[in-house]
């Protein structure tokens, strides 16, 4: 197997997912209530959320020293780790152009980056002669290095975990391979809450929300409304994508709206509600 070598001077450190809030539903806790059917919009998935692992590293330099390592290291391991010739090939390929990537094109990248802005600045207002627009021309790829499928972190992290359960990784082989950390902790499911904010914004009440940091281990936000019109707090929406706007039609009389959220994983409530937020809503 070749093995592709880069350079060692690493260089530098709205289509939501939502359920609605059409007037037919019925109020939650009601006996009738059925919890209504996502409304997917397929031009953009559903975030797809990785959990973090401690042995990976969060500057990008030190990702391609860890990505090179794994690739050049993981072939002399293959047979104690009981993993098939052809896992390891797609994992060093994976490796490989995740670094290739993440070095080589992504710095030239953001070298032309830099170039196109000063041409953009010349045009407006140099004095030079003609102005020629750059071209952007992708660095080679190294021996060895082959453009891979999406996801090519995913994959890594998923074999590695599977590395881990078949108990036949030493602690000296997960050194060598960088990956003796374990997977980062998550949150205290049962105390984690949305802090929220609404204010009037045009015609509709924009409801500000966050993961709080959290986004690896959340799934979606529920909001809740009452409208001051007896009901009490209804669905609003179940949003997989902060920040959200309500565009219910103003009501006949000015009214207070009061919006209050709780986070989901999968088809659940976790934590604890929001402070209740109220904003004035005029007719």
């Amino acid at each position: 197997m070749k093995t592709a070598y880069f350079d060692s001077g690493l260089h530098w450190d709205d289509p939501n997912l939502r359920w609605g809030n059409p007037s037919y539903l019925l109020e939650l806790g009601d006996p009738g209530y059925v919890e209504p059917s996502p409304s997917v919009n397929t031009t953009k998935n559903k975030k797809n959320r990785m959990k973090h692992n401690t042995y990976y590293p969060s500057r990008v330099a030190d990702q391609i020293a860890w990505l090179i390592n794994f690739a050049g290291k993981l072939p002399g391991k293959a047979t104690v780790l009981g993993l098939a010739p052809a896992t390891v090939t797609a994992l060093v390929a994976d490796a490989l152009w995740l670094a290739y990537v993440l070095q080589n094109w992504l710095n030239e990248v953001r070298t032309f980056s830099l170039g196109c802005t000063e041409t953009a600045t010349a045009a407006q207002t140099g004095t030079g002669g003609l102005v020629t627009l750059p071209g952007f021309t992708a660095p080679l790829l190294p021996t060895g290095v082959t453009p891979q499928n999406e996801g090519s972190l995913t994959r890594i992290f998923s074999a590695v975990q599977d590395i881990k359960n078949s108990h036949k990784l030493t602690d000296a082989i997960a050194a060598e391979l960088g990956i003796l950390g374990g997977t980062a902790n998550g949150p205290d499911l049962t105390t984690v809450l949305p802090v929220i904010s609404a204010k009037i914004s045009g015609s509709g009440v924009d409801v500000k929300w966050s993961w709080q940091g959290n986004s690896a281990w959340l799934d979606s936000c529920e909001l809740q409304v009452d409208r001051g019109d007896g009901k009490g707090f209804v669905l609003l929406t179940i949003d997989t994508t902060p920040n959200y706007t309500d565009t219910q039609p103003l009501p006949a009389a000015k009214a207070v709206w009061t919006y209050k959220a709780i986070y989901r994983v999968e088809d659940k409530q976790v934590g604890l509600w929001s402070a209740p937020v109220s904003v004035a809503v005029p007719a």
